[in-house]
């Protein structure tokens, strides 16, 4: 999928490879692949929900919902993203580079989005194309890691923790937007009980950012034990 021979209109793959930093760097290299990020995220999120429905017609919408998070989330589009050779084709400035970016699970994911999208433009807007791709991908995911996922809500425990040891009044988060474009915003989120800050999160949406905040709670209470 991500080879040059694959694509009609190479420059697609190219965008889709150059994070914004490289363009930065080289601004003669033209467009970031941002756009199209914003256009894989929702593709992936279409293929993998309808993907979920065909393959469990027993289960109901909110573990169906549970499932596809845990099937798109950013972690696993990393894996993805590694699985088909991503990571030794990402176009990244050197700052990034220096960084650790071709091991960021967050460009990794992007990277990925953006080369499901570039796919999708280059057969012509055939979202069967795009299936024949991902699917195979889908189903890599052991049944086990999906299940496991998509049963543990960091938000949730958090807050039952909490309630068994501080108070019945469930955590505040504290959400707002850092950086990024329009398409691609970023956002940290603090969670905080009563006055006192428990942990600190980013995503790329206000849902993955409390979602990390309360992973971030929890692994500093583990620590502290």
């Amino acid at each position: 999928m991500v080879k040059h021979q694959n694509f009609q209109n190479t420059s697609l793959l190219i965008r889709a490879l150059t994070h914004r930093s490289y363009v930065h760097e080289n601004p003669q290299e033209g467009e970031h692949n941002e756009r199209l990020e914003f256009l894989g995220d929702a593709l992936l999120t279409y293929l993998s929900g309808e993907y979920l429905y065909r393959r469990y017609p027993e289960k109901g919408e909110d573990e169906l919902t549970r499932r596809r998070s845990a099937l798109v989330d950013e972690k696993q589009l990393a894996k993805f993203a590694i699985e088909v050779g991503l990571d030794r084709r990402m176009r990244l400035g050197k700052g990034a580079t220096l960084e650790g970016g071709y091991q960021n699970p967050n460009l990794l994911s992007s990277t990925f989005e953006a080369v499901i999208a570039a796919y999708y433009l280059d057969n012509n807007y055939d979202s069967e194309a795009v299936r024949a791709v991902v699917e195979p991908l889908f189903d890599s995911v052991p049944e086990s890691i999906v299940e496991f996922r998509s049963n543990v809500d960091s938000k949730n425990r958090f807050q039952e923790w909490v309630q068994r040891n501080i108070t019945q009044i469930p955590p505040k988060y504290v959400t707002v937007q850092v950086g990024g474009s329009s398409h691609a915003p970023e956002f940290v989120a603090k969670v905080v009980v009563g006055e006192k800050e428990y942990g600190q999160g980013k995503g790329r949406s206000k849902k993955d950012a409390e979602k990390a905040a309360a992973e971030n709670a929890l692994a500093r209470l583990e620590k502290s034990k």
